[in-house]
């Protein structure tokens, strides 16, 4: 099935644009080979097309809908004891919602070529707020991830997931037919990775690296370079990290591996506060049975979840909602990315393809990785559920785009539903 997917992926991607010698591009297909534009040709900066998707538009706003409502159910408890305020969480989410909502309706409007020539500044624009974010911290216990400007704080980690999936989605495009090669499609992602990854190390921000590095992993995928470049970098990446975890480099790191898969393993004090967070997450998940406690009838945000309306939110979800509501939200989920991949698949160019395709997969592996974190498949690292998570800058984010992805809609060889 997998193999079935990548493979159709791959097809579109040969089919959407092939270069000729004449400066323009050839799109194929069994009919008359109509000559489109290359990126190089001047864009209007607002592109209304043939309207935006309708269902994308609708699966977004039922997504962000029932996140806001579950976000509250489980903050209000800590909302109302650290903050004197049950409302105080979900109405900064709810105003972090409405700017991203009026972004991403402007976003759909703005022709995605333009992006094209905003790809490597937008990359070193992140970078540089990284090395900004890191000394702006120093003398904090907490990890250094956030950009402090008044009332606001920015999680600059956020706007490098797009800067990554942007200038790869523009390298792919230009240099598609050469990402076999070792220059064009393994040097390109290896300093992007090294770069990144050595940012969120000064953080220290360990799932952000892995996020990240993913995401580079899967643009390059996408975009034709051979596994065997994959297989060198995932013995590479090996290696350094045993070398840094023999020299004590990732103390931090190390820390948050301490009770991975002992949750619910009585061993010693110290054992249990540090699973503390993981076992009432499973005793949440666990308690939601098939159909759920109920809306707003948790038990374990009161105070045993710490912070359930970050990370663990969807814990929370399948105590009140229980198997069943729960497998819906996923599949909620599912059908977003699926339909945005649908979408940018049927773009007319390469680069569309590559940018809605990164941007979606990037939705759907964060979710993959907090619902493994929440039940304990993976290290409690701090990956935010998608929609749901309280955070302004994920949130904002996200939803801008989404309106990237509606603009790819409007110009898309795709039947509006």
């Amino acid at each position: 099935m997998f193999e079935k997917i990548t493979d159709k992926l791959k097809g579109a991607l040969d089919g959407v644009l092939t270069p000729n010698d004449g400066g323009t591009a050839v799109k194929q297909g069994s009919g008359n080979m109509a000559k489109l534009p290359r990126h190089r040709k001047k864009f209007r900066i607002v592109s209304v097309g043939n309207g935006l998707d309708m269902t994308f538009l609708l699966l977004v706003v039922v997504v962000l809908v029932i996140g806001l409502v579950m976000m509250f159910s489980a903050s209000f408890p800590t909302a109302y004891f650290s903050k004197d305020s049950s409302y105080y969480f979900i109405k900064r989410q709810a105003g972090f919602a409405v700017v991203g909502l009026i972004i991403m309706i402007a976003v759909s409007f703005v022709d995605y070529h333009h992006y094209h020539k905003y790809a490597v500044p937008v990359l070193i624009g992140a970078w540089l707020l990284m090395l900004i974010v890191i000394p702006a911290n120093w003398g904090s216990d907490d990890p250094k991830r956030w950009l402090n400007l008044g009332p606001i704080s920015i999680q600059v980690s956020e706007i490098c997931k797009f800067a990554l999936i942007l200038f790869m989605a523009h390298w792919s495009s230009l240099y598609y037919d050469k990402m076999q090669t070792f220059k064009y499609g393994v040097l390109p992602g290896l300093v992007l990775i090294l770069v990144t990854s050595f940012l969120l190390y000064l953080e220290p921000h360990y799932s952000g690296i892995v996020i990240c590095g993913l995401i580079v992993a899967i643009m390059m995928f996408l975009a034709g370079v051979r596994i065997f470049y994959f297989v060198l970098a995932a013995i590479g990446g090996g290696l350094i990290v045993s070398v840094m975890a023999v020299t004590g480099k990732l103390t931090y790191a190390m820390s948050r591996l301490d009770g991975w898969g002992q949750a619910l393993t009585y061993t010693d004090v110290d054992m249990w506060n540090t699973t503390w967070q993981t076992r009432n997450s499973l005793y949440a998940i666990g308690s939601g049975g098939l159909w759920g406690l109920g809306l707003g009838q948790s038990r374990q945000k009161y105070m045993y979840l710490p912070e359930p309306q970050n990370d663990f939110v969807y814990a929370i979800v399948c105590e009140e909602l229980g198997f069943i509501g729960a497998f819906i939200i996923l599949m909620i989920f599912a059908v977003l990315v699926c339909r945005g991949i649908k979408i940018c698949v049927k773009a007319s160019d390469k680069f569309g393809t590559l940018l809605g395709v990164g941007l979606m997969a990037q939705i759907g592996l964060q979710v993959v990785l907090n619902i493994l974190v929440i039940t304990d498949w993976l290290p409690n690292t701090g990956i935010s559920l998608p929609f749901f998570s309280y955070g302004g800058s994920s949130l904002i984010m996200l939803l801008a785009q989404m309106g990237i992805v509606m603009n790819i809609s409007r110009s898309a060889a795709l039947e509006k539903g």
